[in-house]
């Protein structure tokens, strides 16, 4: 249901279309209504705002993975051999 009340919306199309075909800003009255902010400083802050969310919500591209899963390997073999040399070498 829509009320009697008017809001300004602000739309930025968003720069990756695999998530988002555009964000949904509504504008605070104050924000525009106070002295030395200008349209282009509200629109910039919104894209700003949308760009900073979808730098956050990427996912990890699958060599971040790899490399993950190697590098605990390679911990897992460096600590097995450290056990095994402690037990092997430890005077009885």
């Amino acid at each position: 249901m829509v009320k009697g009340s008017t809001r300004q919306v602000i739309l930025v199309k968003s720069p990756d279309p695999d998530f988002f075909e555009e964000a949904i800003f509504i504008v605070k009255d104050e924000a525009v209504q106070r002295e030395g902010v200008t349209t282009e400083q509200v629109i910039r802050q919104a894209r700003q705002a949308a760009d900073g969310y979808l730098k956050g919500c990427r996912p990890k591209s699958e060599g971040d993975d790899w490399l993950s899963g190697v590098a605990w390997g390679v911990l897992g073999a460096v600590l097995a051999s450290l056990v095994w040399c402690l037990i092997l070498c430890w005077p009885a």
